[in-house]
């Protein structure tokens, strides 16, 4: 904290150097000196200890990759943006309305992105789930070559090139991938790639439980 060193702090007044009698002063002065410049150093140390272990108890999660939302339970932001194959066409909110979906915010620039798309192609071709992209702080020319040459998961995909939606939706990067049951509602958010094991474990049991939900739904109202 500080450049100059303990001893070189230490003060001695020239009345008390001495051979015999004024020998142990400078030595008492020192240590006195020497024990505040330790107390002063566990100060800033004890606040780091305190702010890890706040950081440590709120982040201390079953799935690490799993954040919580402020969303959850709640409609998906509204919305009006451009689709990116298609920019005439405007996607709002209503076109996540339906059924139960997936969305993936991802970019170009982002490497897990890369990472996860082959089990997001999987899901794709083979659950039945409709998958919607957003793209997030991109170039929508970059984006679209990037799709093209690893191939298009998406139904469509939302161009959020200012990073708006991503505000609104709280999101701290890529990529994050949202659940929605077919009200449009936010029922789970993934932070990370999605893997299999993420798919397997996490994703699908949220899916399947909303699936069900969904179909007993009529009946409810019909009955």
């Amino acid at each position: 904290m500080n450049d100059a060193s303990p001893d070189a702090s230490v003060d001695v007044p020239s009345g008390d150097i001495g051979l015999a009698t004024g020998a142990k002063t400078p030595a008492k002065t020192g240590v006195k000196a020497r024990a505040g410049i330790n107390k002063s150093l566990l100060i800033p140390l004890a606040v780091f200890v305190a702010l890890v272990m706040v950081l440590a108890v709120g982040f201390r999660l079953e799935d690490p990759h799993f954040l919580p939302s402020e969303l959850i339970d709640q409609q998906f932001p509204d919305f009006a943006l451009n689709e990116l194959n298609v920019p005439t066409r405007i996607i709002t909110h209503d076109d996540l309305i339906g059924q139960v979906a997936l969305v993936n915010v991802w970019a170009t620039w982002c490497p897990n992105c890369l990472v996860e798309h082959p089990e997001l192609m999987r899901i794709s071709r083979e659950e039945g789930l409709p998958l919607y992209g957003i793209n997030y702080n991109d170039e929508s020319v970059k984006a679209r070559q990037w799709l093209v040459r690893h191939n298009n998961p998406f139904q469509f995909n939302i161009v959020d090139n200012k990073g708006k939606l991503g505000i609104d939706l709280g999101v701290y990067g890529a990529p994050e991938t949202f659940v929605l049951d077919a009200s449009g509602v936010i029922q789970y958010r993934h932070v990370g790639p999605v893997t299999r094991r993420v798919w397997e474990e996490t994703l699908r049991p949220v899916i399947d439980l909303l699936l069900s939900q969904s179909s007993r739904s009529p009946q409810t109202k019909e009955g």
